[in-house]
């Protein structure tokens, strides 16, 4: 079964799905039945069974999940550390930036005037 699909194209039901049936396959790829998942995971078999079928189950559930298959790295890569380097810090005396901010419409900068402008003809 191929899973080669473009998730930023698709729903988050569909992305959901995608995920469950890779876990299902991954379990199934090394020989492990729901049962030792669930009790490896320590959730219970109906969890796993909800989980494979895509409908639905808690966050701490997935993680633990994940983690019973040997795949917690791969949060790691899926959500890498934002923070810069110290060295980097010290060399662009940057700061970390703590909340984001829109970006600012140029448009508005170009065409504000201050109404006291004389009209010249």
């Amino acid at each position: 079964m191929s899973y080669n699909i473009d998730l930023s194209l698709v729903s988050s039901s569909q992305i959901e799905k995608t995920i469950c049936q890779r876990i299902e396959q991954i379990r199934i790829s090394r020989n492990i039945t729901q049962k030792q998942l669930a009790n490896e995971a320590g959730v219970s078999l109906k969890t796993i069974t909800r989980l494979e079928n895509g409908e639905g189950v808690t966050l701490n559930t997935f993680i633990r999940v994940i983690s019973a298959l040997g795949l917690i790295q791969n949060l790691e890569e899926m959500l890498p550390d934002p923070a810069l380097q110290p060295l980097q810090l010290i060399r662009n005396s940057v700061k970390p930036r703590l909340r984001a901010r829109p970006q600012a419409d140029k448009r508005r900068k170009q065409d504000w005037k201050w109404g006291d402008e004389e009209n010249k003809t």
